[in-house]
């Protein structure tokens, strides 16, 4: 198997219901551990956070988040964009049309970019900016 990257989402107390929302975002099957299975929380009100969740999509697509617990320092969205690219506009613009509602904002519309892609941009209701983007097919040299 190769090398793969994955999205890891840190949360504060909202992990479960983030990654429910990608889900039904995404589908596939999503899997959680909570601090309390693992005897691993130093607060007993926080046994039952996401110490671990990993969706995984019918694409292919991983995601992964956990809760913060209060001990730690968060920072909500802390510096990370996701991106989403591929071939299917349709499916594409699909993920990008619910990250972008209930609560979550446009950045940059889904419209025709200069590189010739369909691209836009969103953040979503729990801080998490996305990139979205349909490849058109041939590519400049100065597309992203």
């Amino acid at each position: 198997m190769p090398t793969i990257l994955n999205p890891y989402i840190s949360f504060r107390d909202n992990a479960r219901e983030a990654l429910n929302f990608y889900q039904s975002v995404f589908g596939g099957d999503l899997r959680v551990s909570t601090f309390g299975e693992y005897q691993m929380a130093e607060d007993p009100a926080e046994a039952d956070k996401i110490m671990h969740g990993m969706l995984t999509t019918p694409s292919g697509l991983v995601l992964m988040g956990s809760d913060t617990p209060s001990h730690m320092e968060f920072s909500e969205g802390s510096a990370i964009s996701i991106s989403l690219s591929g071939e299917d506009e349709t499916e594409l613009r699909g993920y990008y049309d619910k990250l972008s509602s209930d609560g979550g904002s446009v950045t940059v519309p889904m419209e025709k970019s200069p590189w010739g892609d369909v691209f836009g941009m969103c953040t979503d209701r729990f801080g998490v900016a996305w990139l979205v983007n349909a490849n058109a097919g041939e590519r400049s040299a100065d597309a992203p």
